[in-house]
This record gives C-alpha cells, sequence and structure tokens, in this order.
C-alpha cells in the first residue's frame, strides 16, 4: 500500500499503542481523515486512557466545536491462543461511550462500514473477525461505494421459533446451527447486530421476538461482557420482556482467557455444540413433547 499510495498517506510508526492513537488524533484536528492500525484487538487495552479521556469526550467537551473523524482498525475474537482471541467487548463498549464500536461479521461488511465512517466526522472502531481472512469472499463491484449504516441489524435468516443474536466470528457458528437446527423442526431467526454503538436504533431485534418470542445471545466475551450488554439494551431500551415466553439467556465464552490450540479454542468459547444444546433446551422447556430431551 505505500508503494501504491506515497509514505504521506500510508506510514509506518512504531509499535505502541498509545501513541499510535494519540498520533491518529492529532491528525484527525488537523482536518485529515487518518486510520490508526492497532494489530489486534486484545492490544488496544493499552491505549485505553487515550481512547477514553481524550477521543471518545472531545466532542462533547468543545460543545461539538471540534470533531475528532479517527477510525481505529483492529481485528480480535476467534483465534487460538492467549493474546490473539480476546473478545473484550463488554468492557470497550462501557469504557467508550462517544465512540462508535462496529462488529463486522466479514471484510465485505467491514468495508461498507469503512465507507460510511469516512463520511461521517465521528470516532469510531472496527473489529473485523481474524479468522474472516480465510473464507474466500465474493468482490463487490462498488467496493469503495456502498455503505453499511450505523445502527441498523441484519437479519440473515428469517425464523419463527427463537431468535439468536450475535455478531462477528461467533455469528457464522450461530448461521451453521441455525441449518442444523431445521432438521430438528426448530426455525430460528438468526440477526447480526453489525455494531454494538449505536445499538439496533430501529428496534428490529423487538420485532423478531414479537414473533419468535425466545432469545439467545450468543458472543465470545465472558459472561456479563458483551452479551450482558446486548441482553440489557433489549430489556431496559427496547422493552422485550413482555414479549417472551421463556427466560432471555445468553451464552458467552468461560471466565478466563482463551487457552491455547484448537482444543482450548474449543473449550474456551462458545462451540457449534454449545450453540445447539442452549437452543434445544430452551425449545425443550416450552414443549418437551416435542422436543425431548436428548
Amino acid at each position: 500500500m505505500q508503494a501504491k499510495y506515497g509514505a504521506t498517506r500510508v506510514a509506518d510508526t512504531g509499535i505502541r499503542e498509545a501513541t499510535i492513537i494519540g498520533q491518529g488524533i492529532g491528525m484527525a484536528l488537523r482536518g485529515l481523515r487518518p486510520i490508526a492500525e492497532i494489530q489486534y484487538l486484545d492490544y488496544i487495552l493499552y491505549c485505553l486512557p487515550t481512547l477514553s479521556d481524550d477521543l471518545a469526550s472531545y466532542h462533547y467537551r468543545t460543545i461539538g466545536k471540534q470533531a475528532v473523524p479517527l477510525i481505529i482498525r483492529t481485528r480480535g475474537h476467534r483465534l487460538e491462543g492467549i493474546w490473539h482471541s480476546g473478545s473484550p467487548m463488554g468492557g470497550i463498549v462501557n469504557l467508550l461511550r462517544g465512540i462508535n464500536i462496529a462488529v463486522p461479521r466479514n471484510m465485505t461488511q467491514a468495508a461498507g462500514m469503512y465507507n460510511t465512517l469516512l463520511e461521517g466526522d465521528e470516532p469510531a472502531i472496527v473489529v473485523e473477525s481474524l479468522n474472516g481472512y480465510r473464507l474466500k469472499e465474493r468482490k463487490p463491484l462498488n467496493l469503495g461505494e456502498f455503505r453499511i449504516p450505523l445502527g441498523k441489524i441484519e437479519i440473515l435468516k428469517e425464523g419463527t421459533d427463537i431468535t439468536l443474536v450475535s455478531y462477528g466470528s461467533t455469528l457464522r457458528m450461530v448461521e451453521a446451527v441455525a441449518k442444523e437446527l431445521m432438521h430438528f423442526d426448530i426455525d430460528a431467526e438468526v440477526i447480526d447486530i453489525q455494531t454494538l454503538l449505536p445499538f439496533d436504533l430501529e428496534h428490529g431485534i423487538q420485532k423478531s421476538l414479537a414473533k419468535t418470542n425466545r432469545l439467545l445471545i450468543v458472543d465470545e466475551d465472558v459472561p456479563g461482557g458483551g452479551g450482558a450488554y446486548i441482553l440489557q439494551q433489549l430489556i431496559d431500551v427496547q422493552n422485550i420482556f413482555p414479549l417472551l415466553d421463556s427466560t432471555p439467556q445468553t451464552l458467552s465464552a468461560k471466565p478466563h482467557r482463551p487457552a491455547y490450540g484448537s482444543d482450548g479454542d474449543y473449550f474456551s468459547k462458545p462451540s457449534e455444540d454449545d450453540i445447539f444444546e442452549k437452543v434445544y433446551a430452551i425449545m425443550h422447556e416450552s414443549n418437551p413433547e416435542a422436543f425431548p430431551e436428548i
């Protein structure tokens, strides 16, 4: 990219997250449209003070007089190993109010989000899916033109029995399980939230639950993290409780850092088996005759 666009537009920096963010804020304040690269989501923890105290609050502290349209590009969620598999979304969402948090499920969605963000004046973090780089996607013909709106969900599969809400890498597992559930006469609706901040501004999940009356939220954060934030938004903001026929549930990772290797990944984070068993248990509770214990 540097060879193609030049050292002015594409610059190397020292591997120090705090100074990378500081440089990005300075460039944005001078009228540029910087994208700061933080190599892995796990390492965004090293620049939280600058993100929280400066970037997230700049527009508010200046009474709307100064905008800092810095985009932080990072990648995380599911891989294998302690340092490159983190998904601390609950912490990021609650520490960085004032920054858009986008969680695209693939690189095509990410491109559409970048296109949207580059047209605005708000800061954002885009968390690309690490193992999404292994996927083969059809390149859009309008790659630099199409837009993904912030705060709008996408229904990837319509269903009538239960609403499955997820994002990022875990979403692909949810999609696979939804297909398997069809063989057991369970028709799941699959929803990609797309952005954590802002969150479902049109209350699309509420509309889904008015139809299915059952909810499972699946994510890779620790218990009480990203999934808990989503559930709080749905109960307190979207008032979903009257729509539910069963207890809303979350399925998260284990309460520890991801373990090494494929086996460690399987047991640390939600697997397709975990998702299937959780959904089936919810359906068994509602109709034991139709869905006997397995």
